[in-house]
């Protein structure tokens, strides 16, 4: 499933979703069938508006397709973030 969540995050990036700045997908060392997906607006409004676009619905309900179950979700705000390279983070 890892290679079809990849297909579906790369037609996600043609999107032009408002408010929308990055998303990033992190596979878990301790189980490497575990993933956590981030993703970050401009805005809680921003934010708000995609969760409730009809769009966005279809987008999830696509996803919940190579989902073994209901994601667990972990709203908050970003207080920080810094870039430091280019390269693939670890």
């Amino acid at each position: 499933m890892e290679g079809k969540l990849d297909d579906i995050m790369k037609e996600y990036e043609q999107l032009k979703i408002p408010g929308h700045i990055t998303t990033h997908v992190y596979k878990m060392d301790s189980n490497p069938t575990e993933f956590y997906l981030v993703t970050l607006f401009d805005s809680r409004d921003s934010y708000v508006a995609n969760a409730n676009s009809p769009d966005q619905d279809a987008r999830y309900r696509r996803m919940m397709d190579i989902m073994a179950s209901e994601p667990e979700w972990h709203d908050g705000e970003v207080i920080y973030s810094g870039t430091y390279s280019s390269s693939r983070a670890y």
